[in-house]
């Protein structure tokens, strides 16, 4: 069993005099295993239920970021977010959460504190039009590494989840990923499936950048991929990806809620997650621009890095987010 020490705050006591906060710290032992295991519970038991039988009944929502726009909030979205911090809250208080209907633009921050990052509804636009591919994506990080990961579609009762050192699990079966590999053979991006999203923004230097590179990508005279898919979710691009059903995923605009589950998930498979544009080898959970790759069968990560490189060679412009 996978376990972490961590050192976090533990309980918080306000001085009589001036208000300032006197933190207490300790060093915990985490069992991410058995967080996994409650947050697999938390999806299924608790809000799976919420979005399989509130999909398609919302005609009113909200457009979060501006009428060019559709990224697409409803009261479902907020209420399923209050019921996961709720519950996280009562068994881990020591933790932090980071939710996407919570997020305050230059306020909320990850640290190295174990935290909570959750999609309440990853999806929306799917959850709202009833097309049934929207999901709960619940995952931890630690040193803003993510190391559990749970994603559950209630609309095929589909539960993937994973903790770093662990593997994967698929409706609480070990699921052997190597053996999936096998079957899908080498690497190699024009004999690749892709996943690729337009995203809520439908103008700009970035809604150019994305246009060309899918033309580029598409080409005879480009990567010539065998096709491209739109789940409408990175939650369920990147879970697929693992599953060994699509081979990458390329997108920005993401926050660290859409992608942090999915690359837990992805990591214990073997696969890579790097930036969406040339030469973005390391970065970080809340880097807003993602490439993931599923892993292979060349243990030695060549393929992988080639396939990586030559997707690159695709992308024509930059991808760049507030």
């Amino acid at each position: 069993m996978y376990t972490v020490q961590v050192e976090a705050v533990c309980s918080l006591k306000t001085l009589d005099k001036g208000g300032i906060d006197d933190l207490h710290y300790c060093t915990m032992t985490v069992d991410l295993r058995s967080i996994e295991n409650f947050l697999c519970s938390l999806a299924k038991n608790k809000v799976g239920p919420i979005i399989k039988t509130k999909s398609g009944t919302q005609s009113e929502y909200d457009l979060k970021t501006g009428s060019r726009q559709v990224d697409i909030v409803t009261e479902i979205d907020k209420q399923v977010e209050k019921i996961i911090w709720d519950t996280l809250k009562q068994e881990y208080p020591a933790f932090k959460f980071v939710g996407e209907e919570s997020y305050v633009k230059g306020v909320t921050v990850i640290t190295d504190d174990p935290t909570f990052i959750v999609d309440p509804i990853d999806g929306t636009t799917n959850f709202v039009h009833d097309f049934p591919f929207s999901c709960t994506s619940l995952g931890l990080t630690i040193n803003k590494v993510p190391v559990v990961g749970v994603i559950y579609n209630p609309h095929t009762d589909l539960l993937i989840s994973a903790s770093k050192g662990n593997g994967v699990r698929v409706n609480g079966e070990e699921y052997d990923y190597k053996k999936k590999q096998v079957q899908m053979g080498p690497l190699i991006i024009n004999k690749s499936i892709v996943a690729l999203q337009p995203g809520s923004a439908r103008e700009g230097t970035n809604f150019t950048t994305k246009m060309r590179t899918y033309e580029n990508l598409l080409s005879a005279d480009g990567g010539f991929v065998h096709g491209f898919r739109n789940l409408g979710s990175s939650a369920m691009s990147l879970a697929y990806i693992a599953l060994g059903y699509l081979d990458s995923y390329w997108d920005g605009g993401c926050y660290s809620w859409d992608v942090c589950a999915g690359w837990c998930i992805l990591n214990e498979t073997g696969g890579r997650v790097v930036g969406a544009n040339k030469d973005e080898w390391d970065v970080p959970v809340d880097n807003r621009t993602y490439f993931a790759v599923r892993g292979s069968c060349d243990d030695s990560g060549k393929d992988q890095a080639k396939y990586i490189s030559d997707f690159w060679s695709n992308v024509e412009g930059t991808l760049k987010y507030d």
